[in-house]
């Protein structure tokens, strides 16, 4: 998943005509930067002093600020960069790429995870309980990082820094050795990073709203509408990024020319993605309202022990059905 890119040096991204796109895309890297960095700390912090007995939800939401926060400290680099220029060197450029997009791939897969667990602890609650569990969601995260790391590896490779048309060095560029490598290269962003995850996220939350239907648990209902409101807002600010991906691959099979308007859009799509690591803290917030009556820390630890909760009290409920059926037996 690569944040601003063109293919060809001469073809900047920072030319007279996109002052415009750069500063737009400057201004929502910044507020991203403020808002998301504390508020994913805030989480973290939350969570790790606050929230002792973690359930699925809450260790997933954690793992999830962590993925965010680590594509939110690489703002200042490309901020300074869009701004004048990329002077961090090669090996920087490379890593930061990286960085981001082994983190973004974090992020949809943790999100997909998460709607999969509403789903199972909503329509078939006892299934997911006890240490077996907790360990299978330990080996699911660890096996999800990896396949991150992994998946990022292939636009590293190609990524570099060079100078634009107007002399600016910048870190946008990707130089691909063939058009297959490039098919591949945007292939796999938009469909392991968002048609195959999202399709798994619809499948669930119908399943979902359809059983929530016929069950009366506010505390499920807000879990499922915290996390469900989570998903949602990734697949909007990611969607313009991936319509911009298909059409790229449009014009490759089709040979058709590359509009003129193209690098301005990455830019703004590319600012766009990165909103979706920040807007996470806001919504626990607004969230945290229903039990504190206003944004304040306190109504976060209050709102991560209800979500807690939901798994808690249906193990305890599994608990004591097994010890009524072996008293019987």
């Amino acid at each position: 998943m690569n944040t601003f890119v063109t293919s060809d040096p001469n073809d900047t991204v920072l030319n007279d005509g996109s002052v415009v796109s750069t500063s737009v895309a400057c201004v929502i890297l910044a507020l991203s930067f403020m808002v998301g960095a504390p508020g994913n700390l805030l989480v973290i912090w939350t969570i790790l002093k606050h929230i002792r007995q973690r359930s699925h939800t809450v260790v997933l939401i954690l793992h999830l600020a962590i993925a965010d926060l680590l594509v939110l400290i690489t703002l200042p680099l490309w901020i300074y960069s869009l701004a004048s220029s990329w002077i961090f060197g090669q090996v920087t450029c490379k890593a930061v790429v990286h960085v981001v997009n082994a983190c973004m791939y974090s992020s949809v897969f943790l999100i997909t995870i998460m709607s999969v667990e509403r789903f199972v602890a909503i329509c078939y609650p006892f299934k997911m309980l006890g240490q077996k569990s907790v360990g299978m969601l330990t080996k699911c995260l660890g096996v999800m990082w990896l396949l991150a790391f992994l998946l990022g590896i292939p636009v590293t490779v190609v990524h570099y820094a060079d100078k634009t048309a107007n002399g600016t060095l910048q870190c946008t560029f990707k130089h691909f050795t063939s058009e297959s490598q490039e098919l591949f290269c945007l292939s796999l962003e938009s469909s392991v990073g968002f048609v195959v995850p999202f399709s798994i996220l619809a499948v669930c939350y119908g399943k979902v709203t359809s059983q929530l239907r016929h069950i009366q648990s506010a505390t499920k209902t807000r879990s499922a509408v915290l996390i469900g409101s989570v998903v949602v807002t990734f697949a909007l600010l990611w969607l313009p990024y991936h319509i911009l991906n298909i059409a790229d691959v449009i014009i490759l099979l089709t040979g058709s020319p590359v509009p003129d308007f193209r690098d301005n859009a990455a830019l703004i799509t590319g600012a766009l993605a990165f909103i979706s690591s920040s807007v996470n803290p806001v919504l626990y917030a607004f969230a945290a309202r229903n039990f504190q009556g206003g944004l304040r820390r306190s109504g976060f630890v209050k709102l991560f022990l209800d979500v807690a909760s939901n798994t808690l009290k249906t193990k305890q409920t599994s608990n004591i059905q097994n010890v009524t059926l072996e008293t019987k037996v």
